[in-house]
């Protein structure tokens, strides 16, 4: 009591104060004269009194403040400096007193709220100690709600609390004890070939070590233990799967059926020719095999690689099922966690809103909750009562969920609990299994498997055949049996390109360089066999075998091919003189027949092997030119005196030449044709080749007619110039020039067409014209009625009819007005 004592002491002197003070209007007035008188005193203290960095600790502002002056004593003058420095002393002293005088005015002027100020404080003392008062009651009264409500609750869940902990430790334990029986279960799984099994509870186990018995000092080595496990488990997989492939794959699908090494062996075995004791190598032993044998062999060993490669994909077809399925299950799996953490969800927000109701009603449980989570007994102490005596409570927020599930069945992904002494069902860890990116590279590795299988197929394929070509016995097949063995081996393509869904490049490859080789052989063949026959070719008119007219034939139907040989009605049938093609008669030389069909055989070879399509092109270019330019050589050339002994190169010689040459002109647009409907696009510009053949022949047959020509035109320019005008009439000149052209008409007539006898005949005449004008304008024959004039106009019609008499050339248009002069 005593501060309100105290206080209510200087509340009355305030009072009493405040009567003693005057009147408000009074004190202002007072107050603002005041106010002037103090501001025109603090305007007599000089300004560096006033500075806010004001220290005499600076030299300048003590100089300013005491000057030396005042205390300098020298000279006499110490009565005057004293007194200065008294002076000095006062005014600074009057400066201190108006500055004491200000601060106290300034006081004055906030009294009120100094005392106001004092009053609150002992009033908020008083608060205080009021307030204090109250929280010691009811800290009591809270004490007292303690003991009797709250006390006997917490004990309660406290106890809960230990209990759970006591039951993690027991599931602890229990797990403890289920790991430690990790090893002998494993041996048991092996000993039965349980991999799967053994790798799962390995996998299983080492997760638990990882995370929930992390630090168990009795467990340090169990890891590297299992490790080593898992190590001796995949070399068993492997030595079991290796085993059961090998035994699988020498499974023979037929009863009959054999491996590949039995099916060498037994074949040559069989053929008697061959005698093991000398030779004792497998390969050299093939070697000694004829086409027909080793091509049986052949197309076993193919048949064998077929049914291997089969084999191959039904296992990787089951272990490709499988990694799908499990593709399949992981999604399923996925959809169901999915579905499993929304209603987890839905719980956890069931939960926090019990919590909160809880917590509003004033009761403080955080302490008996374990990670946020309330117990059962916690929540419902009366299921606890009635719950059966034999379960054991299972807190989630204590026991994880592998140590909750002690009694719940397994899935087909856990390990069953038979299998793990204890009971405890452990899942496999996530972290174990592959993933979907991880199982489609499997799948797609199966599937590399089957490709490498055929790729080993073609490569032991490829080294059977290159050991058989090692003495040319490839290169010297004929054609009809290297086509055999390129169906063969094309065949075998296909096939394992069907099986594995991809071709295998390696015995395509062998086949391509086995074709190359076969081509260089056939062209160099036919080449060879075409330049004989032209040097020995005489150049006389063959007759035509009926075979060749039905080889032709066939072409016209649209057919490039050989004809197969009629049995029986070859031999009744007789050569005919010329050969027949779309209506035209074609009068030829035994070398043209046969060059027909060796045309028709690169023909079908391109049919029996497409993949030597543009070589065989190529090559046959190269024939054709061969034979234009090495039968010019022949005629034209006259090569055909010194190869063939020939006298001389006739007319007929020139004109069969000819003709032998339209026929093949002829036959060039449907060799074309032929190639280009089994050319690839991008390679049609190798067509250009037949053009310039074309172009070559065209040239060569004009060359032909007009060597023909040239023969004429020396004849006329040799009898022409000897021509004399006069009697007798027709002159010797004359009906040598008739002889002449008749013979000419006799040697060319029958071989070549009319209208080109006709064309040349026409050339020939202006030849004539050209000469006798020539020789009339030498001799001053002119067009005027004389008696030469009548003479040369008689020689002139008597060529005329002769020619005309011609068969063929009768309607001729001679055109004989021009061998006169124009008259000037």
């Amino acid at each position: 009591m005593l501060p309100t004592t105290n206080r209510i002491k200087r509340e009355k002197i305030h009072e009493r104060c405040k009567n003693i003070c005057p009147p408000k209007d009074t004190f202002e007035r007072t107050l603002l004269h005041t106010h002037d008188k103090s501001r025109t005193d603090l305007e007599q203290v000089p300004k560096i009194f006033m500075k806010p960095d004001f220290a005499l600790d600076d030299s300048l502002t003590f100089n300013s403040v005491l000057p030396w002056s005042h205390f300098n004593t020298a000279g006499g003058k110490g009565n005057r400096d004293a007194a200065s420095s008294k002076l000095l002393q006062e005014k600074l002293s009057h400066y201190l007193d108006i500055v004491e005088v200000n601060i106290a005015h300034q006081i004055s002027l906030r009294s009120e709220a100094f005392f106001h100020a004092m009053t609150s404080q002992h009033e908020l003392q008083d608060y205080l100690k009021k307030t204090s008062q109250a929280v010691k009651m009811l800290r009591d009264k809270i004490a007292q709600i303690d003991k009797v409500m709250c006390e006997g609750s917490l004990h309660i869940l406290r106890l809960a609390l230990t209990r759970n902990n006591c039951v993690k430790v027991y599931n602890k334990l229990k797990l403890m004890a289920t790991v430690h029986q990790t090893q002998p279960t494993v041996q048991v799984l092996l000993s039965t070939s349980e991999f799967v099994g053994a790798l799962d509870l390995i996998a299983t186990t080492q997760e638990v070590l990882q995370q929930e018995l992390q630090g168990i000092h009795s467990f340090r080595h169990l890891g590297s233990q299992l490790c080593e496990l898992e190590k001796l488990i995949d070399k068993m997989m492997i030595a079991e799967f290796s085993t059961y492939s090998h035994s699988d794959l020498n499974r023979p699908l037929e009863d009959d059926c054999q491996v590949l090494e039995e099916c060498v062996i037994n074949k040559v075995s069989q053929t008697e020719e061959i005698d093991t004791d000398v030779v004792v190598k497998l390969a050299d032993q093939m070697r000694m095999l004829n086409f027909p044998q080793w091509f049986d062999l052949l197309k076993d060993i193919f048949s064998k690689f077929a049914i291997f490669l089969q084999r191959v994909k039904a296992t990787l077809n089951i272990i490709h099922s499988v990694v799908l399925s499990v593709l399949d299950k992981n999604q399923r799996t996925r959809e169901l966690e999915d579905i499993s953490q929304q209603k987890n969800a839905a719980k956890d927000n069931s939960l926090d809103t019990e919590v909160a109701y809880l917590i509003h009603e004033g009761m403080f449980i955080s302490d008996a909750f374990g990670e946020g989570e309330l117990t059962p007994i916690a929540v419902d102490t009366t299921s606890q009562r009635n719950a059966s005596p034999n379960s054991e409570p299972c807190s989630s927020d204590s026991v994880s969920e592998p140590e909750c599930t002690t009694d719940s069945s397994s899935s087909k992904e856990h390990t069953s609990s038979s299998a793990i002494p204890g009971g405890v069902d452990i899942m496999v860890s996530e972290d174990m299994k592959l993933t979907d990116s991880e199982l489609g590279k499997l799948a797609n590795n199966i599937q590399e498997l089957l490709y490498s299988a055929s790729d080993i197929c073609h490569d032991r394929a490829v080294k059977f055949l290159m050991s058989r070509a090692k003495d040319g016995f490839l290169e010297k097949l004929n054609s009809m049996e290297f086509i055999t063995l390129s169906r063969l081996m094309e065949t075998f393509i296909l096939d394992t390109e069907q099986i594995c869904g991809r071709k295998s490049m390696s015995l395509l490859g062998a086949l391509q360089s086995q074709a190359n080789k076969f081509v260089n052989r056939f062209h160099e063949e036919r080449k060879t066999k075409l330049s004989l026959l032209l040097d020995n070719e005489r150049w006389k008119q063959a007759d035509v075998p009926a075979e060749f007219q039905d080889l032709v034939d066939s072409i016209s139907d649209g057919k490039i091919a050989l004809p197969e040989k009629k049995s029986g009605t070859t031999e009744e049938r007789k050569p005919a003189e010329v050969l027949i093609v779309e209506g035209q008669q074609y009068a030829v030389v035994g070398t043209v027949l046969l060059l027909i069909r060796i045309i028709l055989e690169y023909c079908q070879c391109v049919d029996n092997i497409p993949s030597v399509t543009t070589d065989m092109l190529t090559r046959l270019s190269d024939l054709l030119k061969y034979f234009n330019s090495r039968s010019c050589q022949l005629v034209l050339g006259a090569g055909a005196l010194q190869v063939v002994g020939l006298k001389t190169i006739t007319t007929k010689n020139l004109a069969l030449s000819s003709r032998c040459l339209q026929l093949i002109v002829h036959y060039i647009p449907v060799i074309r044709a032929h190639f280009e409907a089994r050319l690839p696009p991008k390679q049609y510009s190798m067509l250009r080749h037949f053009d310039h053949i074309t172009k070559d022949y065209h040239d060569h047959i004009a060359e032909i007619s007009a060597k023909l020509v040239a023969i004429m035109d020396s004849l006329f320019d040799k009898l022409l110039s000897k021509y004399e005008v006069k009697a007798p009439v027709p002159s010797a000149c004359f009906r040598n020039i008739c002889k002449q052209m008749t013979k000419m008409h006799e040697a060319i007539f029958d071989l070549l067409p009319e209208e080109q006898t006709q064309m040349l005949f026409l050339r020939i005449n202006a030849s004539y014209k050209l000469h006798l004008k020539k020789q009339l304008s030498h001799l001053n024959v002119i067009n005027d009625g004389g008696p030469q004039n009548g003479l040369v106009t008689a020689d002139v019609a008597f060529y005329t009819g002769n020619l005309q008499a011609l068969k063929g050339l009768k309607d001729l248009d001679l055109n004989m007005a021009e061998i006169w002069e124009q008259k000037r």
